[in-house]
């Protein structure tokens, strides 16, 4: 059996503040192949983009990653030295950020600034940087790629610099690509663009994708299997059509339940009831037991893991 590309074993992040120790990321464990996409959804607050940020060493003081195990390609990352770690991003291991105007640097020209990411790994001298950085630009959908190498972020609209922060993570073909939430700020023809994009990667240059999203459409028509998360951990896992169709978990129902396509024209939507728990003071047992239909006694318990072989969920009274 071939060994996974990135295996997640027992994951736990954590944020030390003055009310107490935050567990954003409780017991996170899974594997990823290389050519797989992995959804991972969920509410905001669930922990899915600390769990990207951990992947990368990206969590910053007062957090910090108090246990378990990242190995990529059989290497640990948890407690690699940070010299090491900045060679393996950006290169072998790429993340596309939520919010492009916080990950330009405005005060330098797009061109530059993917010539400074090809050059930090060795790619070459100045033309063939910015030669390599027009083609990646391109592949994204901007027109006139080798023009708009000289604009500014500010020049660009919020879509157009979501798609340069995509280029810039595409630019050395890397292993493994942690997305969070990328097409939000996006077009419909775009989205389709780049969802088309990533796709071709995963199937012709073997790259695998973490997809952190709460679109669960985008997911169902990208992603290979799906993981769930909800204060902090992975309530059900499986490929994404079985879990989509068929969820085990009442979480999972939940959000399936939400989506507006579910719902009659002039009816309320449907809507999970209350909200988040806060991640210093979680329910004992179950942390979805107190917006549960199906809780009861046994819910102040630990839930068991339920489910068949490819498919998982932490829950009591699993849905049938």
């Amino acid at each position: 059996m071939t060994a996974p590309l990135l295996d997640v074993r027992d994951l736990r992040t954590e944020f030390h503040t003055r009310a107490g120790v935050l567990r954003a990321v409780n017991g996170v464990s899974f594997t990823l192949a290389r050519g797989e996409i992995l959804g991972l959804v969920g509410e905001s607050g669930s922990g899915k983009s600390v769990t990207g940020f951990s992947l990368l060493g990206l969590v910053d003081p007062p957090g910090r990653i108090a246990g378990g195990s990242i190995s990529f390609e059989g290497q640990e990352l948890v407690g690699l030295p940070p010299a090491r770690l900045r060679e393996l991003r950006g290169k072998r291991i790429a993340m596309i950020f939520q919010d492009p105007a916080a990950t330009l640097n405005p005060v330098l020209t797009v061109g530059a600034q993917m010539a400074l990411a090809v050059q930090a790994h060795g790619g070459g001298g100045d033309r063939a940087a910015r030669d390599l950085a027009a083609r990646s630009l391109a592949r994204v959908g901007i027109p006139d790629a080798v023009t708009r190498l000289d604009a500014y972020p500010h020049e660009f609209s919020g879509g157009m610099r979501q798609r340069v922060a995509i280029a810039i993570a595409l630019l050395h073909q890397p292993d493994l690509i942690v997305a969070d939430e990328p097409t939000t700020a996006l077009d419909v023809s775009i989205q389709a663009q780049i969802l088309a994009e990533m796709k071709a990667l995963a199937r012709e240059n073997g790259t695998a994708l973490v997809w952190i999203s709460h679109d669960l459409a985008t997911v169902s028509s990208l992603a290979d299997r799906v993981l769930v998360m909800y204060a902090g951990r992975i309530v059900e896992s499986g490929p994404v059509a079985q879990v989509l169709r068929a969820p085990l978990h009442p979480y999972t129902r939940g959000l399936l339940d939400s989506l507006p396509a579910m719902g009659r024209p002039g009816e309320m939507l449907a809507q999970i009831p209350g909200s988040t728990p806060s991640l210093l003071s979680l329910p004992p047992g179950c942390p979805f037991a107190p917006r549960c239909p199906r809780a009861d006694a046994a819910c102040a318990q630990d839930p068991p893991v339920v489910g068949t072989e490819g498919r998982m969920a932490l829950c009591h009274h699993p849905l049938t």
